[in-house]
């Protein structure tokens, strides 16, 4: 574990970032987000790292995993989508959206954009997140593959009309 001291290890694509590294950075997020493993997903991020999520501004790892742990308790068989909506430099704008229900088995999808900044080892240091819940009915659900990362050939948030 980093004390803080030792340098954090680079994880490419680094920025400046370009259509491509970008494309490849944001699909590395979803990846990440997809296993629900709040410790994986914490290491995406600077140990400094600053958030803000809905209602919530958790700084730092062990805030971010806490926040995580959290939301993966309320939000079950959660699956998500990212697409890149601009970048430049060391950032990259996002929108997404996630299929998720909770203990009683109310579905939603929740829609949403996210700004990010990155430091030169290509781990993110600033987040503000902001985002929608929609109630939706099982039967509307557009995100069918088995828990874990999207296939390849599953649809982008574009093609669904998202």
């Amino acid at each position: 574990m980093n004390t803080g001291n030792e340098p954090e290890p680079a994880r490419p694509p680094l920025p400046p970032f370009t259509k491509e590294t970008a494309i490849q950075k944001v699909r590395l997020a979803e990846d990440a987000w997809n296993t629900r493993d709040p410790q994986k997903v914490a290491l995406g991020y600077t140990i400094d790292s600053r958030w803000r999520n809905r209602a919530e501004f958790p700084t730092g790892r062990e805030e971010i995993i806490q926040f995580l742990i959290r939301k993966w308790i309320r939000e079950l068989d959660y699956r998500l989508i990212k697409e890149l909506w601009a970048f430049e430099g060391n950032r990259i704008a996002v929108r997404f959206a996630y299929e998720w229900h909770d203990d009683s088995g109310h579905w939603f999808r929740s829609y949403g954009n996210e700004n990010w900044e990155f430091a030169e080892n290509g781990l993110m240091r600033r987040r503000f997140a902001s985002i929608n819940d929609l109630p939706i009915k099982e039967s509307e659900r557009k995100y069918h593959w088995p828990l874990g990362r999207r296939p390849d050939e599953h649809p982008g948030l574009s093609d669904l009309g998202l």
